[in-house]
């Protein structure tokens, strides 16, 4: 009994020393990113309001797990999930061969980026969606992947060679702006927006309900 004992507490010690270190990676790398949005920003900003001064991009942090970015009608949410997670043997990281070789570098803490419109805020509209513009996977050797989106096209290899660096970090902010901007906003069918009821006429300050047209996400990683 006592040798089962010793194996799970051996056990829980490794997982759990594993899974801190990993928020810390995570928690480092989303604190350099909120650094390196305000520096985007900033440039952005004064290279933009020499041209037009009605085109107002900002910066909000939200929490520590939180900030924000709006410019033009868009916003983009970057959110740190505090909790550390793995996936089935299946899933396409899993099968790598890095991966493998390690079972610490099974486990990952994520940033998950979400394009809003700006006004779904400010409205306070809590029906409208949000759009995933790519999940960052980083592991316990600060390795990363993206996962998700398609568009943002980043030139990245497998996880063994991915090292996040201050220019990986600001390229994955920038490319998400880039996604964001060319994501469009679509109006409804007329034939959607008809008919009414008071109801939905007292509780809507937007009766039209405009959707972005969305991302076309693959669950395959983006290299």
């Amino acid at each position: 009994m006592k040798d089962r004992l010793d194996d799970i507490i051996q056990g829980l010690q490794q997982k759990s020393a594993t899974k801190q270190a990993i928020y810390r990676n995570t928690y480092q790398t989303f604190t350099r990113m909120k650094e390196l949005s305000q520096e985007i920003v900033d440039e952005l900003t004064n290279r933009i309001t020499t041209h037009n001064a009605d085109v107002v991009i900002e910066y909000k942090a939200i929490s520590d797990l939180e900030f924000q970015i709006k410019f033009s009608g868009d916003l983009l949410v970057f959110v740190m999930h505090s909790n550390i997670v793995t996936f089935p043997d299946d899933y396409e990281i899993m099968r790598n061969d890095y991966v493998d070789e390690d079972f610490r570098r099974r486990f990952f803490g994520h940033i998950m980026a979400y394009n809003f419109m700006a006004d779904t805020i400010k409205y306070n509209r809590l029906d409208d969606p949000g759009y995933l513009v790519g999940r960052m996977l980083i592991n316990i050797e600060n390795h990363f992947v993206i996962e998700g989106v398609k568009q943002m096209d980043l030139p990245y290899d497998r996880i063994a060679r991915n090292v996040i660096s201050d220019d990986m970090l600001r390229l994955i902010v920038e490319s998400a702006m880039i996604a964001a901007v060319n994501n469009d906003l679509m109006g409804q069918d007329v034939s959607d927006i008809e008919r009414i009821t008071y109801k939905q006429k007292l509780e809507n300050s937007q009766l039209s309900r405009p959707r972005k047209l969305g991302f076309m996400v693959s669950h395959e990683l983006t290299h």
